[in-house]
Parts: structure tokens; C-alpha cells; sequence
């Protein structure tokens, strides 16, 4: 037996994985192993052959982003005249485009706008529940919430609470990265550590918030700093539980002052396979089509993950970085059911809405508008 069967079998056999074993399977050539023991593990959690999505919007509501991260192609420094605020009512409007499709998601994030203070956030959370109040505010990625920390001069834990009350349902999990400062200092100095990131997640959580965990692969890092990433959030995840679902996707290099070949589709057909195979108390690992590829995000289906994310209706951060693809909801039926899956629509906490029977679609399906 090599190596490699004994750690995917102590893995199936329900033992946790360590360090060690990570970092090994990272190392494995035998790609299509690991992706038949990371979907025998999926199934483990979701025995039924259902893959999920959820119709939601992403609104960057502004652009302007005083940390610099040297792999962005969406932010403008404070004082350009590129750099914008979104008006309310264009948000409103955008929200009311999402609902209007039966999208039920909002996932709001911009730069860290120095110029913006705690209370445009809460008047605007709270507009949003007046007049939409089905909506799931799933807003705010750790950065900008470290910045509103910053401008308000509030405790981390106020700050939250805060949100919280105005109307925040949940944090996305962007600007992980790697959870390694060695790589952090490389790529976005002034991000913060990763365990600014990990505070967030875990007051969130203590607050009864749900949020998400991503990983983003490509930036010169090795397989241990990979590792390291993965075990951090497992053991947060320990500590305080609330992570619903885990995203990793691979460094998109196009239009950034960051200059790395882009990472091959095997390398993140392994990343999600060693994602599912090492993240044992996390339920839902989402497929990242909008930079792989719809292809790619099919089949990954086949690697570990239960979820096909977000229809994305507006997305343009990863677009900024020359990554286009675009996908809608029939498209996404139409995927789902070539993985030989079939599709349901669900929440952001990951309850079911709808199962689409077969042959079943929409009728208001949506037009990609960025």
C-alpha cells in the first residue's frame, strides 16, 4: 500500500488528518485518488445526490482601498478619480434586480474606504432591511471590517455588534488569502495578520453569526503554508463553529502588479480535494466557477464539493483581474445535472428552497449585467 492509500484510508475511516499527511497529499501526483476519496468523504455528509446554489448578487458598492494588496485589480487609492461610493438608491436598485430574479443573497464588499464611518454602514444596512427585509446581507469581508474598527475607533466586538443590529446576516470569507504572515507581508502589507482575519470570524461567531472560509492558491506560496492555512481554520472552526462553507480558488494574475503564471486546473481540482479530504468539521465546500470556468467548476463536483456557489448576477473584482466567465441560473441547472446531480436552490444558511426536477427551469432567469 503506498503512502498515499494509507493517509486517504485513515481519512475515510473517519481519523483526523495531520500536518504531515497535508502536506503529502498536497506533494501526490495521483490527482484523480484524491478526488475519488474527497467525493467518497462528501458523500459521507451529503448521502443524497443533490448540489446546491443560491441566487445572489454581489454589490462592490465602492472601489476606493487604502491597503494596496499588490494581486488586486479592482481598487483605486483614495483621491483618484476612479475610485467611487455607490448612491444608495443605485444598491437599492441593484437588490431589487436580485429579487426580482427570486435571489434571496447580497454579498457586499468593496475596498477599505478610510473615508467611509461606521454609521454610513449601519444607515445603509438598515435602508436595505426597511425596504427589503427577506434579503440575507451576507456583506463585508474581515479587511473592511478591521478598516470600520480603524475609522471608528470602536472595540472590534462594538463594531460587529453594531452591524449585527442594523441588519448584517453574515460575513463572507474574503481576504484570507493564505493564513501565513511570511506571504501576507509579500502580497498585502497593509492587510493585516491572519489572525486579524481569524479575530473577525471568531467574534462573529461568538455573536451568533454564520460566515464562510476561502483560500486563495497562486501567490509563490508552498504546500506547507497551504497546510498551515487549512489546519488554522479547522481549529478555529473547533473553537467556535461557525463556519458554514469553505471556497478555494487559484490566484487570477491578469491586470495586477503581482506576476505569477496562473496555476493549472489540476492544481485547484487538488486543492478542493485535499480542502474536503483535511476540513472535516467544515459542512459545504463550494465550487469556485467564476475563475475556473464552468467546466472546471462542473467538475469539481467530483472533487468534494456539494455546492455550486453563487449565480454571481454582478461580479467585478475577479472580472478586473481579466477573469470573465459568467454563468446563469439554467446554465447552472444544466451543469449540475450534467454531474449527474440534481439541483437546489438554497439559502445562505444552506437550506434548501427548491429541488428542480428534471427538465425543470427558470423562467425569469436573470442577464449578466456588470
Amino acid at each position: 500500500m503506498s503512502k498515499i492509500d494509507a493517509i486517504l484510508d485513515r481519512a475515510l475511516a473517519g481519523e483526523r488528518l495531520g500536518f504531515e499527511d497535508g502536506v503529502a497529499l498536497w506533494e501526490s501526483d495521483e490527482i484523480e485518488k484524491l478526488g475519488w476519496a474527497a467525493n467518497r468523504l462528501m458523500l459521507k455528509l451529503h448521502p443524497e445526490p443533490v448540489t446546491t446554489f443560491v441566487i445572489g448578487r454581489n454589490i462592490n458598492y465602492t472601489n476606493i482601498c487604502d491597503t494596496y494588496c499588490r494581486f488586486c485589480a479592482f481598487y483605486r487609492a483614495p483621491g483618484s478619480k476612479e475610485g467611487y461610493v455607490l448612491p444608495d438608491e443605485v444598491i437599492y436598485r441593484k437588490i431589487q434586480e436580485t429579487v426580482d430574479v427570486g435571489g434571496t443573497e447580497i454579498l457586499m464588499q468593496g475596498g477599505t474606504n478610510p473615508d467611509l464611518p461606521l454609521e454610513y454602514y449601519t444607515r445603509l444596512l438598515r435602508g436595505i432591511k426597511e425596504r427589503f427585509p427577506s434579503i440575507h446581507i451576507h456583506s463585508f469581508s474581515p479587511a473592511e471590517v478591521m478598516k470600520i474598527k480603524e475609522v471608528s475607533g470602536l472595540s472590534l466586538s462594538e463594531v460587529i455588534r453594531e452591524l449585527k443590529e442594523a441588519g448584517l446576516d453574515s460575513l463572507p470569507g474574503g481576504g484570507a488569502e493564505i493564513l501565513d504572515d511570511e506571504i501576507r507581508r509579500k502580497i498585502s502589507r497593509l492587510k493585516g495578520s491572519w489572525r486579524d482575519w481569524m479575530d473577525v470570524m471568531q467574534e462573529a461567531h461568538r455573536q451568533n453569526m454564520h460566515t464562510t472560509a476561502t483560500m486563495v492558491i497562486g501567490f509563490g506560496e508552498t504546500v506547507e503554508h497551504r497546510v498551515k492555512h487549512l489546519l488554522r481554520v479547522r481549529e478555529a472552526q473547533d473553537e467556535t463553529g461557525g463556519f458554514l462553507a469553505f471556497i478555494v480558488w487559484t490566484f487570477q494574475p491578469d491586470n495586477t502588479n503581482l506576476k505569477r503564471e496562473k496555476l493549472p486546473p489540476e492544481e485547484y481540482l487538488k486543492a478542493v480535494a485535499v480542502s474536503r479530504i483535511m476540513l472535516d468539521n467544515i459542512p459545504n465546500l463550494q465550487s469556485s466557477w467564476v475563475t475556473m470556468g464552468p467546466e472546471i467548476g462542473k467538475l469539481s463536483l467530483r472533487y468534494g464539493c456539494n455546492d455550486f456557489g453563487s449565480t454571481m448576477i454582478e461580479e467585478n473584482v475577479v472580472s478586473a483581474a481579466g477573469t470573465t466567465h459568467k454563468v446563469n441560473t439554467n446554465m447552472i441547472l444544466r451543469l449540475i445535472r450534467e454531474a449527474g446531480k440534481i439541483p437546489a436552490q438554497r439559502n445562505t444558511r444552506y437550506e434548501i428552497l427548491r429541488v428542480f426536477r428534471e427538465g425543470e427551469t427558470v423562467s425569469n432567469d436573470f442577464v449578466m449585467q456588470n
